[in-house]
């Protein structure tokens, strides 16, 4: 059986997630340099988060929390993998198939869930027309996320990791179609939805049937496994339900405001590029190591790739987090403000990513405790954990709209996050050494926050320096492209000096 190597494909699926993001930037530059933050862009990405909300619930959400650790112990113990998998592909088919049909009628009632503000002007019509259209995506999407949980537990992670890549690919493709051919611009991207999906699940079909498992439909059967399954699901699908209502809070305080839907969307693409290149990686890999190493009893071996997984998260997100909350507005403007999007659209985006920034550590330290409970088949406690956030963030969000419109959701989401990595970190004691942080973690920490903050420092100077280069001129990409480059340096330096991390270690990590 093939060995899972942390950092490589940590590294395998950080790499791969990161060319999908810089597809999805190219997407949304070319959304709103066609759309801006108009009725038309507003209502497809509320049409196009519908199934993304529902895959995340039942496949990349509740599902896999339940399915890898389950399909991953099997594996390590050699005891019908492939039976299981097929069986949980079946009933999840089923499953979506009743969900797509019921959602199509339901599409008016689920518009309206996620974006109030939208009834009564012309947003909400499109929305439905739009969702109808991109809703199937769900069923394509959610059978991928299983196919890729089974490569991902036999230390297959590259066509998983690659899928993503061809929705961005697809967008960016209808896009540039219907400018060429003059199509519905709103029409022809909710119809690139469900075919990047055929696209992604063909892709992780055939490299899980080149690895041994050709998974097919069959007829729905109950069995034992299944059972056990369900059980484990339960809990999950509520947390997932909470994370969900949680977005839904967002959504529904930004839709009051005109413009911003769209704002925090861009503002989201902007910290989900570091979020997804690492705490993607992250729980991809650690997820089904960590059920294979407590199957083997290997206590040492996953308290290390616990240690090392953090260690580097940590390292990665650190200094994107200062980079985000130093200098969001040249960010926003070099790779936003053009065309359709007005310099006050980047404004009001910037303070989004701001904030978002503040909550970026703390989305990634869930990425690793999680795994130490779902390891466990423990489901339980991270609903609870859930149920915290969501109190939360529904506290600061409607509570603070009044006051500082729009940027109470972008408060929410980054408080609710901190909250939920806060209990999960301190629930984990009872589990002892296992989930335990390790002396060189402890000492590499602060140096690590150290080393961001003098990066941050010289972010801020460089960036006054280049005001006039990166507004309103046509250099102001190459400036961008010199201001990030100064802090990966100076971070690299300051890192290398103070001790934040070592090359040598990462190098034999790599060998690992």
């Amino acid at each position: 059986m093939k060995r899972i190597r942390l950092i490589s494909g940590m590294l395998t699926v950080g790499g791969w997630t990161l060319l999908s993001r810089i597809l999805g930037f190219v997407r949304d530059i070319t959304i709103a340099a066609f759309l801006g933050a108009g009725p038309v862009a507003e209502a497809f990405l509320i049409a196009f988060s519908l199934p993304n909300m529902f895959r995340r619930f039942f496949a990349e959400g509740a599902f896999n929390m339940a399915f890898v650790p389950m399909f991953s112990k099997k594996l390590e113990a050699n005891d019908g993998a492939l039976p299981f998998a097929r069986d949980a592909f079946t009933g999840l088919a089923a499953v979506l198939i009743g969900l797509t049909v019921l959602a199509l009628f339901a599409m008016p009632a689920l518009v309206y869930a996620m974006a109030a503000g939208f009834a009564g002007d012309a947003r909400f019509n499109l929305a439905v027309s739009f969702g109808r259209i991109a809703f199937a995506y769900i069923i394509f999407i959610s059978l991928a996320a299983l196919l890729s949980g089974v490569l991902n537990a036999t230390g297959r992670f590259v066509a998983a990791a690659a899928a993503p890549a061809l929705l961005n690919v697809a967008f960016i493709a209808a896009l540039m179609l219907a400018y060429q051919m003059g199509w519905d611009m709103g029409r022809t991207l909710a119809w690139a939805v469900p075919i990047a999906g055929i696209a992604q699940f063909a892709l992780v079909w055939s490299a899980a049937a080149r690895a041994g498992f050709r998974i097919t439909p069959a007829r729905p059967r109950m069995t034992p496994e299944l059972k056990r399954l369900m059980l484990v699901m339960g809990p999950a699908m509520l947390a997932g339900g909470v994370v969900q209502i949680n977005l839904l809070i967002g959504r529904q305080i930004a839709s009051q405001f005109d413009g911003a839907i769209a704002w925090l969307n861009y503002a989201d693409r902007l910290y989900q590029l570091p979020l997804g290149v690492v705490a993607i990686a992250i729980g991809v890999v650690l997820l089904p190591d960590l059920s294979r190493k407590l199957e083997a009893n290997d206590t040492v071996g996953g308290r290390d790739a616990f240690n090392r997984a953090t260690e580097l998260s940590l390292a990665l997100t650190v200094p994107a987090s200062v980079a985000l909350i130093v200098i969001p507005l040249p960010l926003i403007s070099v790779l936003f403000q053009r065309g359709a999007f007005a310099f006050t659209d980047a404004q009001a985006t910037a303070w989004a990513v701001a904030i978002y920034g503040l909550g970026l550590p703390a989305f990634v330290l869930q990425k690793t405790l999680q795994p130490l409970f779902f390891a466990r088949h423990d489901t339980k406690r991270p609903f609870y954990f859930a149920l915290v956030s969501l109190f939360i963030n529904a506290l600061v969000a409607v509570g603070l709209s009044p006051l500082i419109g729009f940027t109470a959701a972008a408060w929410g989401t980054s408080l609710a996050g901190w909250g939920m990595a806060a209990l999960l970190w301190i629930k984990t004691k009872p589990m002892g050494d296992a989930a335990s942080f390790d002396a060189r973690f402890k000492t590499r920490l602060p140096r690590i926050i150290a080393a961001s903050g003098i990066m941050g420092a010289s972010l801020w100077g460089v960036a006054s320096t280049l005001t006039p280069v990166l507004y309103d001129s046509p250099w102001r990409g190459l400036g961008l492209l010199a201001l990030c480059a100064t802090g990966i340096v100076v971070y690299g330096v300051a890192g290398q000096i103070l001790g934040a991390f070592k090359m040598q270690d990462f190098r034999q990590a790599l060998r690992r």
